[in-house]
């Protein structure tokens, strides 16, 4: 295996070249990298990761960024489209968040470079709003919540309270939040859909705590905000988890997953703009003048802004619905695929993506064989599951019958090899006996030598 990728197809570059390479020659080795790693993807073998998986989409929305590319959005005198752009995500999204149900507040919303951004500004935005009022503010996450809340306290000097969920339903436990929260408590957060098991935790319930103690409330929807309102649109048991819900009172949503938009945006949305503006940083008195950002982010690309915009309107609603009812169908398929056999269960009550595990081997067995046929899920620990996040690329005929097959053939595998260690686990599986401090240093060390790895060249 190479030390480094596409060694020995191309120049290695350690330096600027002192001449430059002429387009059509940079632009052919582009292309060549590009299809090969689409192959990855493009069976439909690959859970999540690509959510559209459409060329022609692809194509489209690359002609609308292209237009914008080299725009800067901070300058909004010489670009009053990025204010279009910005403006109408943000409604269309809180529109689609159920905002209309809101009383007696002015929504409004952030466009962000991602689900871990926008996240981090509603993080900073709870922090912000209560400083006046507590010492060291904390919010209280469940243990399934995404670990980017966990890289945001941490950035912000937040603490985070974490509450177990239960192993069956994968859902937060209410009691403990309850009991867990003090004078201090700015915010709970609770997940529709959380990323290990795809389970929504309970929103109306945390919402009716929240309001209780007058605290807020985040909605992590950066995975399923996107396409679970369009699955309860075509009747799927999906439980409110939006403005709709009293006590909610911030919602993330990542247009780049079910969104169908480019990757590098997310939609924050707010209950109230006093919210969003308490995170707002100003800058008066600098001697380069007047300073005043929403946002952690300064330059912004308009093509971003530009390509999203171009999704959603060009997808509508009817669009949306009818791509969430090809995932729902897969997703009801290979769910039935897993549940065909008695060795295999599924973790809590899953929606687009579902978890699996099993009692009776390591289900990383499971895993092996299905990555000897090109299968690529995504691997859990605690208990040792394996999750496909069902995307566009799945609902190609003939994938849902393979994955049957597949599936069938790795559980036989399973079963034989039942007594050994699986390959995969060394990387996915939880540490035997459970975590300690000697094992999270090692794993540690190990991950940051990879992308040490990644982010270096052979000398």
């Amino acid at each position: 295996m190479s030390a480094f990728p596409y060694e020995g197809q191309f120049e290695i570059h350690r330096t600027l070249p002192e001449e430059g390479t002429d387009q059509h020659s940079v632009l052919e080795m582009l292309t060549i990298m590009s299809t090969t790693e689409n192959r990855v993807w493009e069976s439909g073998q690959c859970s999540g990761t690509m959510y559209c998986g459409d060329h022609d989409h692809y194509d489209f929305l690359n002609e609308a960024f292209a237009k914008f590319s080299y725009v800067n959005t901070l300058q909004r005198d010489m670009c009053p489209s990025a204010t279009k752009f910005e403006a109408e995500i943000i409604a269309m999204t809180l529109d689609l968040m159920n905002a209309s149900a809101l009383e007696g507040s002015v929504p409004g919303g952030l466009v962000t470079s991602g689900g871990s951004g926008s996240i981090a500004h509603a993080m900073l935005a709870y922090r912000e709003m209560n400083s006046s009022t507590t010492q060291r503010p904390n919010v209280i996450k469940p243990e399934t919540a995404h670990p980017a809340f966990d890289k945001a306290c941490h950035l912000f000097g937040i603490e985070l309270r974490v509450a177990p969920v239960d192993p069956l339903t994968t859902q937060v436990d209410l009691d403990w939040v309850k009991s867990n929260i003090d004078a201090n408590t700015v915010a709970l957060i609770g997940s529709a859909g959380n990323y290990g098991y795809g389970t929504l935790d309970p929103i109306t319930e945390l919402g009716a705590i929240a309001l209780e103690h007058e605290i807020g409330l985040h909605v992590d929807g950066c995975l399923g905000g996107f396409i679970l309102p369009f699955g309860r649109e075509l009747g799927y048991d999906i439980e409110p988890f939006d403005f709709a819900v009293p006590g909610v009172t911030t919602i993330s949503a990542d247009t780049h997953k079910y969104g169908y938009a480019l990757k590098g945006t997310s939609v924050l949305c707010f209950a109230d703009q006093s919210l969003r503006n308490s995170q707002y940083f100003y800058r008066t008195d600098w001697s380069g003048g007047k300073y005043c950002s929403p946002g952690m982010d300064g330059s912004r690309s308009g093509g971003l802004l530009a390509a999203t915009w171009a999704a959603m309107v060009h997808l509508g609603r009817s669009g949306y619905r009818r791509y969430a009812k090809e995932i729902f169908a897969t997703s009801a398929a290979m769910q039935d695929a897993v549940r065909s056999h008695d060795s295999l269960r599924i973790m809590g009550k899953p929606s687009f993506l579902f978890s699996f595990t099993s009692d009776e081997f390591d289900i990383y067995h499971v895993n092996d064989f299905l990555q000897t046929k090109g299968w690529r899920l995504n691997g859990e620990q605690y208990p040792n599951a394996i999750h496909m996040a069902v995307t566009r690329p799945q609902t190609q005929p003939g994938t849902v019958e393979r994955f049957t097959e597949d599936l069938a053939d790795a559980v036989s595998y399973a079963k034989e090899h039942r007594g050994e260690k699986p390959k995969s686990g060394a990387i996915y599986g939880g540490v035997d006996g459970g975590p300690n401090d000697e094992a999270d240093a090692f794993i540690k060390m190990f991950m940051a030598a990879m992308m040490d790895q990644q982010s270096s060249i052979p000398v």
